[in-house]
């Protein structure tokens, strides 16, 4: 099979495009959930009236936005490979692959969480759903390394530094949220005692 020089842009291009809008979706998916999960600590009014916008809201962008972002990046993925089959033979497109397979179990779990919260069964506090937010952004980092630096894939103190920076950077958003919780119940409970 033939493909002409512009047939492997078009596939890049919008591969591209399909990974950012997935992304996107993925990373504000779980925050929705994170604030459905919180409406539970509201007055049963306003919990009722939040908690269905926010199921409303996960389902058109998981549906409209995050689904559709995932089917074109692995669409033009094939693309891309029916362009470049020698990628198949190379260790970083093995490992690729397979962190492409987690997030596509990652979004199935989205899914599952997302049904979870509609049902009232979803076990998950906000500070597991944070964590869980940061999965993603974890496994972005490593694709993009393994797509740029492919079988030369750094392992000098430099990536180490990069790596844990992005895991600072989480402990760091982890830390902020406890830190604000804990500040919201400081002052719940001085406007209870007054």
């Amino acid at each position: 099979m033939t493909f002409s020089p512009e047939a492997y842009l078009w596939f890049k291009t919008l591969h591209i495009v399909g990974v950012v809008v997935w992304f996107a979706g993925l990373f504000y998916l779980v925050r929705l959930f994170i604030y459905h999960v919180e409406a539970q600590e509201l007055a049963p009014e306003l919990r009722d009236a939040f908690q269905g916008q926010y199921a409303l809201m996960e389902r058109r962008l998981a549906n409209i936005i995050t689904t559709p972002g995932m089917l074109v990046a692995v669409t033009m993925a094939v693309g891309l490979l029916l362009v470049q089959p020698s990628w198949l033979q190379q260790g970083w497109m093995h490992a690729k692959l397979g962190f492409v397979a987690a997030l596509l179990a990652y979004h199935w779990f989205c899914y599952r969480l997302m049904g979870q919260l509609q049902t009232g069964e979803c076990r998950w506090n906000g500070r597991q759903l944070r964590a869980l937010n940061e999965l993603p952004t974890l496994l972005l980092v490593i694709v993009v390394m393994l797509v740029v630096f492919k079988n030369q894939f750094p392992t000098a103190a430099a990536t180490w530094f990069m790596v844990a920076l992005v895991v600072f950077m989480a402990a760091s958003i982890q830390f902020y949220a406890r830190w604000r919780r804990l500040r919201a119940e400081a002052s719940t409970g001085q406007a209870d005692a007054l």
